[in-house]
């Protein structure tokens, strides 16, 4: 959590209900890829069974795991329902995180009679045991930017602010936290470094005079377009 003068995110569980509802859209979704290499597999009379097995079995099997670690936390089905895997912290989780998620989903799954879907019921944050075991929450994405600021923060923003970086409002929550603790550092060789990774991920140029108040102004910028969703 942020606080003092940067921006406080507080996400928002997603509930039971929408994340059955996601669970539904990707079993689905596999539905009908399973449909579609069948329907290929017979129409191109393919009799190798192991493009059978890899396409039938392996793809479906890892589909989960692989939509999350390379979709920022969302399947297809959490994306429809603007939903996203993150951890407890709201930072992104790691890849034993995703994991951890995908291989526990073996007893959270139908095969065990659906123990996650209790889990969920029982839990705080409504986590099954996967999320509990890798320390992940899944939120409801749309309400991950909504902010509270004290007055202070609203003023200066307020009075005649101009953004200069669109972009930065592309940034995470946890990268805003990086920044924000390089500041607080001061320390000149890794503002420098961190100055120049930020600028290659937003792809702009640096107009301020050294890499303190360039990173000052993204996370100045950040909170404005934060502020803007309220």
């Amino acid at each position: 959590m942020i606080t003092g003068q940067y921006v406080n995110i507080q996400p928002t569980v997603a509930s039971v209900g929408d994340r059955i509802f996601a669970q539904i859209i990707d079993w689905v979704v596999m539905l009908a890829y399973i449909v579609l290499v069948v329907w290929l597999v017979t129409s191109l009379d393919i009799g190798n069974e192991w493009y059978i097995i890899t396409f039938l079995a392996l793809v479906p099997l890892f589909y989960t795991l692989l939509f999350e670690i390379f979709n920022q936390g969302q399947s297809l089905g959490k994306m429809a329902m603007k939903m996203q895997v993150v951890k407890l912290d709201g930072t992104m989780p790691t890849l034993g995180s995703y994991l951890m998620r995908w291989l526990l989903y073996l007893i959270d799954g139908p095969a065990t009679s659906f123990m996650g879907l209790l889990a969920m019921i029982l839990s705080r944050n409504n986590q099954r045991l996967g999320d509990m075991a890798a320390g992940t929450v899944v939120i409801k994405k749309e309400k991950y930017k909504k902010i509270q600021v004290s007055l202070d923060e609203y003023d200066y923003l307020m009075q005649n602010y101009r953004p200069r970086y669109p972009q930065a409002a592309d940034l995470s929550l946890e990268q805003v936290e990086i920044i924000t603790r390089a500041i607080g550092i001061k320390d000149i060789r890794q503002m420098a470094e961190l100055s120049r990774k930020v600028r290659q991920k937003l792809g702009v140029e640096r107009k301020e005079k050294d890499d303190a108040a360039f990173l000052q102004r993204i996370v100045r910028d950040y909170q404005y377009y934060a502020l803007e969703e309220i």
